[in-house]
């Protein structure tokens, strides 16, 4: 990569050891900073795994690009260790020009000043991009700073065989997951005589905030929430009745009922997907990312797709995840930037990135309104999770930066389940008061 961003103003601010902070701004947003071109080459980071079906799906959709655009291109797919990659890149004033990645680094890379704002109006197509995709794309200024590009919700994996042997239902409601989840627990569904089985398989491990991210979505179901209020004026909701409920709820699994399989508080994903394909566990609440690898272990015969029900809330919510087209700051082609956005969020663009039922997608459910899931991919559970999103799906709070809301929330609700003589409702009053200091350290209290 060569150095051709020299007059880029990119900064790292390198924190003393004891914080392990790296502080990052970068100027350069508008074009008058930084000599243009637009047929300079863009160069584009995607967060994929080297060598993986998924790099070669971002290498066809660039190479497209460039067919239909004469715009140069090279991607680099990196997995490990990439948001730190993205800062030595930032401190060598070596931005690539587009980054693929989670809709959940939006607010670390506006704060830090590596991305550009957008200005939806003229992006082309930008109408036919789905009202919730666009929430992924904006800060807590109220402003965009990214394109859209791919969505996820969650869904149930549940062990079909178990539950047509026990006679049970799909669960409809709360009542019916819980009866479902004993049964797994109690009722030796796979019909060993051992008594080795659990309804839930739970990734509650603390590590990067893996208990909020799953209960996030049971805690919306439930009628509770973290935050309230809107972008720029929230006041904590973690404390509130119904959220104690939910999290009660979610405790009597690991301490009354004991439907969740051993291990789940120090569970992250990695650990969490065999539980379930391994047969020790019966419903999975995960992503449509899993079903190839649980087709070709499990067997795609043996477990259904199903939307998790409505909670006492009474609606039912799922996460809504995804990866945002991030502009990065300082390009000498910006509006090469923009170009690349309209075709990867194009018909054309989605329907090259969601690569058929391969297991080669980048877009996982397509934000484009217009394109019909359904021609393109012929597994009919993608329908279920696209369903889920576009109506109960919910991305997480518009906070400059939520990774210190998700941890805290992490590490108080794992304390509770880890504990059955702990106090729901005292300890997330003391997570009320965490969320409160961060919302006023980030200035967006109300």
């Amino acid at each position: 990569m060569t150095d051709r961003r020299g007059a880029i103003k990119v900064v790292a601010l390198f924190a003393a050891a004891v914080t392990g902070v790296v502080g990052v701004s970068a100027c350069g947003s508008d074009a008058g900073d930084q000599e243009q071109d637009s047929k300079a080459p863009l160069e584009i980071w995607v967060r994929k795994p080297p060598g993986s079906p998924t790099e070669q799906t971002a290498k066809a959709l660039a190479a497209k690009f460039t067919e239909s655009s004469g715009i140069p291109t090279t991607v680099t797919a990196l997995f490990e260790d990439f948001e730190t990659k993205l800062q030595q890149a930032a401190a060598q004033k070596q931005l690539p020009d587009i980054v693929i990645n989670d809709t959940g680094q939006l607010g670390t890379l506006v704060k830090q000043g590596l991305v550009r704002e957008v200005d939806r109006p003229e992006i082309a197509g930008e109408k036919d991009l789905t009202p919730v995709a666009w929430d992924a794309a904006k800060a807590a200024d109220g402003k965009h700073y990214a394109v859209p590009f791919s969505a996820q919700s969650f869904a149930l994996f549940i062990r079909k065989d178990w539950r047509e042997k026990l006679g049970l239902p799909v669960p409809t409601s709360w009542a019916d997951l819980d009866t479902l989840a004993t049964a797994f627990t109690t009722k030796d569904p796979d019909g060993n005589g051992k008594a080795d089985t659990y309804g839930y398989a739970v990734p509650a491990s603390t590590k990067r905030g893996y208990t909020a991210w799953y209960f996030s979505s049971f805690l919306w179901s439930g009628g509770g929430d973290f935050l309230t209020g809107a972008p720029g004026a929230f006041t904590p909701a973690i404390a509130s009745p119904d959220s104690v409920a939910a999290v009660d709820w979610f405790k009597a699994q690991f301490c009354t009922a004991k439907t969740v399989a051993p291990g789940a508080v120090t569970m992250e994903t990695t650990q969490a997907h065999p539980v379930f394909e391994t047969g020790k566990a019966g419903i999975y609440f995960t992503g449509p990312y899993n079903m190839a690898r649980f087709d070709n272990n499990l067997g795609k015969d043996k477990y259904e797709v199903v939307p998790a029900p409505p909670g006492p809330g009474g609606k039912a919510a799922s996460l809504a995840e995804g990866e945002n087209v991030y502009l990065m700051a300082g390009s000498d082609n910006q509006a090469g930037q923009e170009k690349f956005a309209e075709f990867a969020v194009s018909v054309e663009g989605q329907t090259l990135g969601m690569a058929g039922d391969t297991a080669g997608n980048i877009v996982r459910l397509p934000v484009n309104a217009q394109v019909k899931l359904g021609d393109v991919r012929t597994d009919p559970r993608w329908q279920t999770f696209d369903e889920i999103y576009r109506t109960a799906g919910r991305y997480a709070p518009a906070v400059p930066d939520w990774t210190p809301f998700r941890q805290s929330a992490a590490e108080t609700i794992n304390g509770i389940v880890a504990n059955c003589d702990s106090d729901t409702g005292r300890e997330l009053e003391k997570l009320a008061e965490t969320f409160a200091a961060e919302l006023t350290k980030q200035g967006v209290k109300a």
